[in-house]
């Protein structure tokens, strides 16, 4: 395994323990939880990760969430489909505002619409169609623009590039100082 990829699994991990130790941060909209920190981590995984990595972290925390009781079975559906769509717009576009789109439709409508035979087929709640998209709209809006603040703190900082580029080399200490 290369460097880069175990700085990217210590990534992911420390975006996963970040989404559930903030996952009290959430409020209830019709019969899901809204929890916009995830949204926020799904966003700067698509950034600095990829939309593979997004999916993993957005997995990793549902399963986790649900395991402690702090989640729903609907976080799976919303954060993982949106993670795959907002991961997919960075990495074809490389521009933020595409990645913030595919976050909210993705998680938003997207997710809204898959979480309907989960919480039918699994949960045995009786839902209409387009019973969560609403909620899953307002969660995703609020943790997509927490992120697109972030951002844009990083990019003007030029902290974006920097942290980027420590991703994506083997080896961000120079020769000297390892040694």
């Amino acid at each position: 395994m290369k460097k880069a990829d175990v700085k990217k699994l210590v990534v992911a991990a420390m975006f996963t323990a970040l989404a559930v130790s903030l996952s009290t941060f959430s409020f209830p909209i019709g019969a899901s939880k809204c929890f916009p920190i995830q949204h926020m981590v799904n966003v700067l995984c698509a950034v600095f990760l990829g939309p593979w990595y997004g999916v993993l972290v957005a997995f990793c925390t549902s399963l986790i969430r649900n395991l402690l009781g702090t989640g729903t079975l609907l976080a799976f559906p919303g954060s993982m489909v949106g993670a795959l769509c907002c991961g997919l717009a960075y990495k074809l576009s490389q521009k933020y505002i595409p990645t913030y789109i595919a976050e909210v439709v993705g998680t938003g409508v997207i997710g809204g619409l898959v979480a309907f035979p989960v919480a039918s087929l699994v949960m045995g709640k009786e839902a209409a169609l387009f019973t969560y998209v609403v909620p899953f709209l307002v969660s995703t809006a609020g943790g997509t623009v927490i992120a697109a603040l972030l951002i844009t703190v990083l990019y003007k900082s030029h902290a974006i590039n920097t942290l980027t580029s420590l991703l994506e080399n083997d080896s961000p200490v120079s020769k000297s100082k390892a040694s």
